[in-house]
């Protein structure tokens, strides 16, 4: 008399199905690690459950077995788990979300057992099957029953139950698969090279070994009686070594140099290799490495980062971005957990505070690692600056927890020393007991930056300043705003507050005095310089150059504003105050010739050349060149000995 029974889908599990084959997995290949992954949480759960219920027998030896049957197309899974009972397969496959996982854990927690955690939920991986298979068949023996199960469905909304013989507890899935599809470049599981591939790429490390025969061509005899001999033979497909779990006293260099080539494909060996192991209320391992070349588009928008992702040895994510922030991106590695919040899919991690310490723990190891970089082999960490600086100030004006320690890896270059660069710890170690600030300047080169008018009350004082040859370094150090308690200051933008108060004093009078004797020349230059400038007035910090142009405290630097306009950013006209040196000869030569020809026309000559070279000193650039090329010309005539 038949025993089958048949039984319809949970709505749930139909809707789901649905979804698992159309949409969830990006790549169909990740049934077969969804497969071996829940045949890997079956032994462990035999492993657990037997060592406190006796009847609960211990096969004689653990594996996960593949069979191919190429000509009835034909692919069969075969574990030594903990089997189901009739009861838990009708349970577990035909309704969602009651995988017994979470009782096992439960009972692991309460007795205090080690992590033979398991992943997700048995059911929700086994439906991934129906995307390479027209049926399903599933003979299952629990490890303390007598009696097997046959599950049959071809996942069309129904599902068939028998009872069966099996002569030993665990779990076989044979799956008839559908016709190849090799048009659309997809793979054929029929074939022994297709499926070692996907063991080796998402199942190597399992713990269990992963058993498949192959075909194994072989050259018996030698010379001209040497011929090939094929033969069908069990091996292991998987490693079951992983790397990051070794004691580093038992790998080679060059083990985690070729383990780095594996998962970054790059061809060089790392420049530093970090193996990290994190204890206590959330635990995991990692592996990362910091590589020695940035990848060519790395500082694109479409650049993919992240780790790779391992649960209980099996890859999760090839490329985990949420594990590390986004200026980490060019980290690679992988770090495995036993517990993490995974979606239905396994491939997009839920944001949640396992996430954020795991998160948080790896990003102060990595600046952890680069500071020891930077303080035990300079050099090094200057060829690793040189490829990845820009990725660290992205990190130092995005991350506000761990700004102030990104902020001591940037480096620059300063007025200290023409070829080794600073840090910001360096420079205000180098500081005077009177300095208040940082000082910096933008421009676009060191040359442009040593003789700038900017930096002459600087340089007479003796004070260190930063040059920015990276036009983005100073949106950098707006952003960072501070370090050490010490601020960001522009020698090209506001009031330089250099002097005491005796200097200040003595600034103030010459001012005074210059503006009681040469005042009406501020205003004739303001009027000519209308449309260029908000404002003419007299320097106290000007020593050797005539004038220069200064800034609001969050204005633009013409470098800056070059750069951006051309990227196509659109950069506001920004009006600036022209100091001029009321010391210099040239502006008493053009004093004097203002006082005893005040409605000249070459006046507005002599306003384009001062406000045109406080223009080039600034580092931008001049708009209208052929009227300040016109009044050089003129300038120059009127200076002429001999002039009629």
């Amino acid at each position: 008399m038949s025993t089958t029974q048949t039984f319809e889908f949970q709505a749930e599990t139909r809707q789901l199905m649905d979804l698992m084959i159309h949409s969830i997995y990006s790549n169909k290949e990740i049934f077969l690690r969804e497969l071996i992954s829940n045949a890997s949480d079956a032994i462990d759960k035999r492993k657990f459950l037997g060592l406190t219920d006796k009847t609960i027998t211990q096969a004689e030896e653990n594996f996960i077995r593949i069979e191919l049957d190429k000509a009835a197309r034909r692919l069969t899974i075969t574990d030594t788990g903990i089997g189901m009972s009739q009861g838990e397969v009708v349970e577990h496959i035909g309704t969602i979300a009651k995988s017994g996982t979470k009782e096992i854990l439960q009972q692991m927690k309460e007795s205090g057992a080690s992590t033979t955690d398991l992943i997700g939920q048995f059911g929700v991986g086994f439906y991934s099957a129906f995307m390479v298979a027209e049926k399903i068949t599933l003979l299952t023996r629990r490890a303390n029953e007598e009696k097997a199960t046959r599950w049959v469905s071809t996942g069309a909304g129904t599902y068939t139950i028998d009872d069966d013989a099996r002569p030993t507890a665990g779990t076989t899935i044979t799956l008839d698969l559908k016709p190849a599809d090799k048009e659309n470049g997809l793979p054929d599981f029929c074939e022994e090279y297709e499926v070692e591939s996907v063991i080796k790429k998402y199942s190597d490390f399992i713990a269990y070994p992963i058993l498949m025969k192959k075909t194994v061509h072989k050259t018996v005899g030698e010379g001209e009686n040497a011929k090939s001999e094929e033969s069908i033979e069990e091996a292991t497909l998987n490693s079951m070594k992983p790397i990051w779990t070794r004691s580093k006293n038992d790998v080679k260099d060059e083990e985690y140099n070729e383990f780095y080539k594996h998962v970054s494909h790059d061809w060089e060996d790392p420049l530093r290799v970090i193996n990290y192991r994190a204890e206590g209320r959330i635990e995991y391992q990692a592996l990362l490495y910091l590589p020695k070349r940035a990848p060519f588009d790395l500082y694109y928008t479409s650049f993919k980062g992240g780790l790779q992702l391992y649960v209980k040895k099996v890859l999760i994510l090839e490329r985990a971005e949420e594990l590390l922030p986004r200026y980490l991106r060019f980290v690679r590695g992988v770090i495995e957990s036993a517990d993490l919040p995974l979606n239905i899919s396994r491939e997009i991690l839920q944001q949640d505070r396992h996430i954020a310490a795991i998160r948080k723990g790896l990003t102060t190891k990595i600046i952890s690692e680069l500071t020891s970089l930077l303080e035990k082999e300079r050099d090094k960490y200057a060829d690793f600056y040189r490829e990845f600086g820009p990725a660290l100030k992205e990190g130092a004006s995005t991350d506000f927890e761990n700004k102030e320690k990104l902020s001591g890896l940037l480096l620059f270059a300063s007025s200290n020393d023409k070829e080794k660069p600073t840090t910001l710890g360096e420079y205000i170690g180098r500081m005077k007991s009177e300095q208040k600030d940082i000082y910096y300047l933008a421009g676009e080169s060191r040359l442009t930056l040593e003789n700038s008018p900017h930096t002459e009350s600087l340089r007479a004082k003796g004070y260190e300043i930063l040059y920015l040859v990276d036009a983005y370094d100073e949106i950098v150090l707006q952003n960072i705003g501070e370090f050490s308690g010490k601020k960001f200051k522009s020698a090209a933008k506001g009031e330089l507050d250099l002097s005491d108060e005796k200097e200040k004093k003595h600034d103030e009078e010459k001012v005074k005095e210059a503006e009681k004797t040469m005042g009406t020349l501020l205003g004739a230059l303001k009027e000519h310089l209308k449309d260029n400038v908000k404002e003419v007035k007299f320097s106290s910090v000007l020593v050797s150059a005539p004038s220069r142009l200064v800034g609001e405290e969050f204005d633009v630097s013409p470098y800056l504003a070059k750069i951006l306009s051309r990227n196509g950013e659109k950069v506001p006209p920004m009006k600036k105050t022209l100091e001029i040196n009321g010391d210099h000869e040239l502006v008493k030569k053009l004093f004097a010739f203002y006082d005893t020809n005040p409605n000249s026309a070459t006046l507005g000559d002599f306003a384009q050349i001062l406000y045109g070279h406080a223009v080039i000193a600034d580092g931008g650039d001049i708009a209208d060149v052929a009227k300040f090329n016109k009044a050089l010309v003129a300038v120059a005539g009127t200076a002429l000995p001999g002039k009629p």
